[in-house]
């Protein structure tokens, strides 16, 4: 080990550096190789989640000590793929996700004894708009709804009774748009549910702030009702009109690479208009009235005596020659006849509602196609297909140039849209879904890379720290040798042999042995190892002749 720290000491600064960052990088490696090979496969368990509901699904999942993943802002919760199921069932159970309201089941953990009837009212209250929001959203295309309703309370002494009164508020999935069918059938739900709420005394909203659906009561401004009745025509008729059009080119350009705004104009004034038309040439009789008169009048002016010859019948015209009489006759001869003329009463009636002029504006997306690095490169559409979807479209709104009708098809890269929550997984081949195949071939991936980091990367490295370790060690055994010689006293011509095996012995066991210990010994500066004295104590035991004649050498006087 000693060897070890020594041969690093001895490698350069920027070599150190560079194998740091080598074993740094393998370390990490590795760490992210395991924990990517043991991560769960994770799925989707709720999209499209409200706070309240992610933060309440998350507390009981961190409870259950499962891992999860917030995706989508918070409003997508991802666990492992084979506890889905089971989470699901575990959650309703405890009654989420509630969609953001509360429905009756807040009457479940609340002790009736003792709460005031203000409260239960307001409790009941909250219910009712909690299970009507739940119950919006099941329409295809809502995404979310909240409703407020108003129940008056009713007065002792008021005659006068308020009716109640709601108002909605809707969240519709991505572009879409709610037909004027859609919004009455929501006003009537809402009002069947509700007791005494009229489908006119609610009011729908958008999450844009677009009026769907006005609310009136008795008595409020009748002017303001038409205008609102007039508005609200004019923008369901645009929406059945965009609706149409949206179905009809999305089944050539794809579903979602569309849209369309249409602008429409209408005449609401009701016009009445009466003729009457007479046919000179079409007489016929009706009826004939003919009535004769005739009349006949005689006078005579002589007066006669009563007598008896008077008053005979055969005398009655003896002496009337030279009586003076007048006479007149006359008649009249009176014709009715009636003629019936032919005639005809025509009554036109011009109802409100006519379209006086539509502008309609096409936005379409172009086509993508794959290049060899896999990426989508946008393409626009030709001018020939853009005028086909022209002809589509004015054809379908009835087109006419004459009312000042417009139509714009513009070509323009659309932004990628919200990703929509996962669908359930389906099963494919052998049982095993598209995410399971994707999993085994990322994990065989990484298992292949593991591999050729361990034999190109690692294993040469492992090969040269034991190649060079020894080498170094055997390098600084020599050095240390060398200083060891030279720091050992020479012995006498006489027992050269024997200072020279020591002075191996001493360096054998000078490298065998660290750290050593020193001592004092007298007449001698400095201080002496005490492996050495050891060491020349042995060879003194050893060769008790040759230390003798060593120390005699030492004694004798020089000549």
């Amino acid at each position: 080990m000693n060897g070890f720290f020594s041969t690093l000491q001895k490698i350069s600064a920027g070599r150190l550096l560079v194998l740091g960052i080598i074993g740094l990088t393998l370390i990490g490696f590795f760490f992210f190789l395991t924990s990517r090979l043991t991560a769960p496969n994770m799925a989707l368990l709720y999209g499209n989640l409200s706070l309240e509901d992610s933060s309440q699904i998350v507390s009981k999942i961190e409870g259950m000590g499962v891992p999860y993943e917030l995706t989508g802002n918070g409003t997508q919760v991802m666990v492992p793929s084979d506890k889905v199921l089971r989470l699901r069932l575990g959650l309703a159970e405890e009654g989420l996700p509630q969609g953001g309201s509360i429905g009756y089941e807040i009457f479940d953990n609340t002790e009736s004894f003792g709460i005031t009837n203000f409260a239960q009212n307001i409790n009941l209250l909250r219910a009712l708009e909690g299970e009507l929001s739940r119950t919006i959203r099941s329409i295809a295309s809502i995404q979310s709804a909240r409703v407020h309703l108003v129940m008056p309370k009713r007065e002792v002494f008021n005659r006068e009774k308020a009716e109640p009164r709601a108002s909605i508020v809707l969240k519709i999935q991505g572009g879409r748009r709610l037909s004027q069918e859609q919004v009455f059938a929501i006003q009537q739900l809402v009002a069947a549910a509700v007791p005494g709420l009229q489908p006119t005394n609610i009011s729908i909203v958008d999450a844009r702030g677009t009026l769907l659906a006005r609310g009136v009561a008795d008595g409020e401004n009748a002017t303001g009702f038409a205008a609102s009745h007039i508005t609200e025509a004019e923008q369901g008729y645009e929406n059945r009109l965009a609706s149409s059009l949206i179905k009809l080119l999305e089944r050539s350009v794809g579903v979602g690479k569309v849209q369309i705004e249409v602008s429409v104009d209408m005449d609401f004034d009701r016009i009445i208009t009466n003729s009457e038309n007479y046919d000179p040439d079409g007489q016929v009789i009706r009826s004939t009235q003919t009535v004769e008169e005739t009349a006949s009048n005689l006078e005579n002016n002589a007066e006669t005596a009563v007598s008896v010859s008077s008053n005979l019948p055969d005398l009655e015209s003896i002496g009337t020659e030279n009586k003076p009489t007048n006479a007149s006759n006359s008649s009249r001869i009176e014709e009715t006849v009636n003629y019936e003329i032919t005639k005809t009463i025509q009554t036109h009636t011009q109802e409100s509602g006519s379209i006086q002029r539509i502008n309609a504006a096409v936005l379409v997306d172009g086509t993508y196609k794959k290049n060899e690095a896999n990426e989508s490169i946008y393409q626009p559409r030709g001018q020939e297909e853009l005028k086909k979807i022209s002809i589509l479209v004015k054809t379908a709104i009835g087109y006419d140039e004459s009312r000042g009708d417009q139509v714009e098809i513009i070509n323009m890269q659309f932004t990628q849209s919200e990703a929509l929550p996962e669908e359930p997984p389906t099963l494919e081949f052998l049982g095993l879904t598209k995410s399971d195949y994707f999993r085994m071939a990322e994990i065989m991936v990484l298992t292949v890379v593991a591999i050729l980091v361990l034999l190109l990367v690692v294993r040469p490295l492992i090969s040269h720290v034991v190649r060079v370790i020894p080498e170094a060690m055997a390098e600084g055994q020599k050095l240390l040798a060398d200083q060891r010689a030279s720091e050992t006293p020479a012995l006498a011509s006489p027992t050269a042999q024997l200072g020279a095996e020591a002075s191996g012995i001493g360096m054998e066991a000078s490298t065998q042995e660290a750290p050593e210990s020193m001592i004092d010994m007298a007449k001698v500066e400095g201080q002496v190892r005490a492996s050495t004295v050891k060491q020349i104590g042995e060879l003194v035991e050893k060769h008790p002749e040759e230390a003798v004649g060593v120390v005699r050498s030492w004694m004798a006087p020089e000549h």
